[in-house]
């Protein structure tokens, strides 16, 4: 293979690297929820990355290793955790990381970066993973260089024949088995194949397949951009009084609704009652996702403002920044009101997945205001899409650290039964992770709610029986372990109605 060119012979490994993870993909992932599985295959797709970038001395940028090691931590989450909704952000973590990675590979630092270098990184190994494998089948690799080489000569020679002799073996295959029943009968059980699994296997090989080789012919053998991107490579400005007018209009809209906040959010009980007609919680109730929904809107305002403003004079982008340090103390009290709607909703109704996420990104979107304000308002624009990207997988380790659904059912076995019951039916339908918690609790809860929960983890523990070593997980092992000793338990506890339901 001395004569085949080092363009090529990248190309090759690639494919059989992506060969190699698209049948892992296939043998692996199949099986959900994920567990085990994601690790490996991850672990896999990182491997083939770091062992190509070696072989062929690819001039990664020093971001590429810890980029690497991010990626398998994020896959290990799916061995601790069987939360189906924190799984949903760890695979958003893996793709993001792997965007990221896209151009760090190709010697690219991520330091010092805007937001939108991110968003075209992003974009570009979308596109390439896609479809990064039909440039690299029709002109990366340059298949004559193949005949040169004496050992891929006899391989392309024995595919060769192969591909001329299966039509012939077919028609004397036919007429052999016309003419002997027992040949018949022993071909037919040979080659009694399901032909529905067979198209599954070659659908989920050709995406895993697909999807990495593109990835890594676009890492690999894309020329990196030959020019240093910088704030000026667009002269896009919309100038001052355009932006200074709607962010001063945002503005009043902003301090409108916060002397609102002020008066009757933070004004107590009976100037709620006696304004709405509504109680305390189901004020808070009806705004808090309201809230969360305009505090991230405000992100892509101010950051799309400072971009159009960025060639402006010093007075004029002093201007933005006093504008957004107004605007970004309003979102404070904005972001105060929404974390108090929250308590008050929590307090009143119970804890659930979807109060967790939502807390978790109103105090991400905090941090991030207030990075954008100690960088980008001082001048120092480049170091704030890198922390905010930071800050992103910080939040989704606490999220790991804090145990969604562990802390759901705490808080919700915390709260006094007279003010609200039990809902044993929600707290038994999350994932492995609650099931100590509960089984610990069950003596402690009124029959009814006993009654759910018991019949709830009967239906969690069938469920846990079907998995294998694929998408095992500590919290589903755990959990198996604990529901067998528990069986009888369990079902003395559920009752009748509940048992059918949980059947």
């Amino acid at each position: 293979m001395s004569a085949v060119s080092p363009r090529t012979r990248l190309g090759l490994e690639i494919l059989a690297a992506g060969a190699g993870v698209g049948v892992a993909g296939d043998a692996l992932l199949r099986a959900v929820p994920w567990g085990l599985n994601a690790l490996l295959c991850t672990t896999g797709l990182v491997a083939a990355a770091a062992w190509l970038v070696r072989r062929h001395r690819v001039a990664a940028s020093s971001d590429a290793p810890w980029l690497a090691a991010a990626a398998l931590l994020i896959a290990s989450n799916f061995v601790a955790r069987d939360s189906r909704t924190l799984h949903a952000f760890d695979t958003i973590g893996l793709v993001i990381v792997l965007a990221v990675a896209f151009p760090s590979i190709q010697g690219v630092g991520l330091r010092g970066r805007q937001a939108w270098h991110y968003v075209r990184a992003g974009c570009d190994a979308a596109v390439s993973a896609w479809l990064g494998v039909f440039p690299l089948v029709s002109r990366d690799v340059t298949w004559s260089e193949l005949s040169r080489g004496g050992r891929l000569r006899q391989v392309r020679a024995v595919a060769l024949g192969g591909a001329l002799a299966f039509p012939l073996l077919v028609v004397f295959g036919g007429l052999f088995s016309s003419a002997d029943a027992v040949f018949h009968d022993v071909v037919a059980d040979v080659f009694a194949i399901d032909f529905d699994a067979v198209l599954k296997h070659i659908v989920l090989f050709g995406i895993f397949a697909t999807l990495s080789t593109g990835y890594l012919r676009g890492a690999l053998l894309r020329t990196a951009p030959s020019q240093t991107l910088t704030d000026g490579d667009s002269k896009l400005s919309l100038g001052i009084i355009p932006v200074a007018t709607a962010l001063g209009l945002v503005n009043l809209l902003f301090l409108f609704f916060v002397v609102i906040q002020l008066r009757y959010l933070f004004g107590g009980v009976e100037l709620i009652a006696a304004a709405t007609g509504l109680t305390y919680a189901e004020y808070a109730r009806r705004g808090f996702f309201e809230l969360v929904t305009a505090s991230g809107l405000v992100l892509p305002l101010l950051t799309g403002a400072d971009w159009v403003l960025r060639n402006e004079s010093r007075e004029h982008q002093r201007t933005f920044r006093q504008l957004a340090i107004v605007l970004l103390l309003l979102l404070a009290v904005v972001m105060a009101s929404a974390l108090a709607r929250m308590r008050l909703y929590v307090g009143a109704f119970g804890l659930s997945e979807i109060r967790v996420y939502s807390t978790a990104f109103m105090l991400y979107l905090a941090g991030v205001f207030a990075w954008f304000a100690w960088t980008t308002l001082r001048g120092q624009r480049p170091r704030f899409a890198f922390g905010a990207l930071v800050q992103g997988f910080a939040v989704l380790g606490g999220l790991h650290l804090v145990n969604p659904d562990a802390l759901i059912v705490r808080t919700n076995l915390a709260r006094p039964p007279a003010e609200r019951p039990f809902d044993g039916w929600y707290a038994a339908s999350l994932g492995a992770d609650a099931v100590p918690l509960l089984l610990e609790a069950l003596p402690r809860l009124d029959r009814s709610a006993q009654c759910a929960v018991a019949a709830g983890l009967l239906k969690q523990r069938d469920r846990l029986e079907h998995d294998d070593w694929r998408n095992w997980n500590f919290a589903r092992a755990r959990a198996r372990r604990l529901l067998r000793d528990q069986w009888t338990r369990l079902h003395a506890d559920a009752c009748p109605k509940a048992r059918r339901r949980s059947g």
